[in-house]
C-alpha cells in the first residue's frame, strides 16, 4: 500500500458518517483535487485529540495561544467518501526544525511498520502522513472533540453511551440504566 502524504494540507479533519449510536469516523486529508480518508475508531479520534493536546503544551511555540489564526473548520466530509483502508495505529511526532506537527495513521496489519519512516514495503500496511502546523493541530483537535461529543450521551455510572432506551451497565450489575 502507498504512503498518503500530505506536508501540509489543505484540509485535515476528523468527521463522521451515520447517526449517533452507528456511525463510522473517519479522518480526511484533502490537497487540491486529491483526497484521503480513512476510518477508525470514535476511542481512536479522542485519544489522538487528547494526544494532540498533550503534545502541543509541551513543544509548540506559542502554547495555548496557538489557536487564533486558524478558523474553526465546521464543514461536512468531502465527498464521494472512499474509505483507503480501516486505522490500526497512530503515530504523532514533533519537527523541530519544521516546527510542524506530524500525525500518522497506519493501516490494521498483522505486521506493523515502524511508524514515521519512508520505508514502507510494497506489500505493506497503507499510511496516511500529514504534517500541520501547531494551529492547525489545535484547529484539528477541537473539532476532533466535538466530533466525538455528538454522538450518544455517556452513561454517568461507566462511562460506556447510552441508547435512547439506556443500557445494561456493567457497574449496576447489569441492571438496565436509562438516559436522563
Amino acid at each position: 500500500m502507498p504512503i498518503y502524504s500530505y506536508d501540509p494540507p489543505e484540509r485535515f479533519i476528523a468527521g463522521t458518517v451515520g447517526q449517533p449510536g452507528e456511525r463510522t469516523f473517519y479522518l480526511q486529508a484533502t490537497l487540491g483535487p486529491r483526497t484521503t480518508s480513512v476510518a477508525l475508531e470514535k476511542a481512536q479520534v479522542s485519544q489522538l485529540a487528547e494526544q494532540l493536546e498533550r503534545l502541543l503544551d509541551e513543544v509548540a511555540p506559542g502554547g495555548r495561544r496557538a489557536t487564533a489564526t486558524v478558523p474553526a473548520d465546521d464543514g461536512p466530509l468531502e465527498l464521494p467518501l472512499t474509505e483507503e483502508f480501516r486505522v490500526g495505529a497512530i503515530a504523532l511526532a514533533w519537527d523541530h526544525d519544521g516546527e510542524r506537527v506530524i500525525i500518522e495513521a497506519q493501516e490494521e496489519s498483522e505486521e506493523p511498520i515502524e511508524p514515521l519512516t519512508d520505508d514502507v514495503p510494497e506489500d505493506g500496511p497503507g499510511v496516511l502522513r500529514v504534517r500541520i502546523t501547531p494551529e492547525a493541530a489545535r484547529a484539528f483537535s477541537r473539532r476532533a472533540i466535538q466530533v466525538v461529543r455528538q454522538g450518544r450521551p455517556p452513561c454517568p455510572l461507566c462511562g460506556l453511551p447510552l441508547d435512547p432506551s439506556g443500557h445494561v451497565c456493567p457497574r449496576q450489575n447489569g441492571h438496565r440504566v436509562r438516559h436522563a
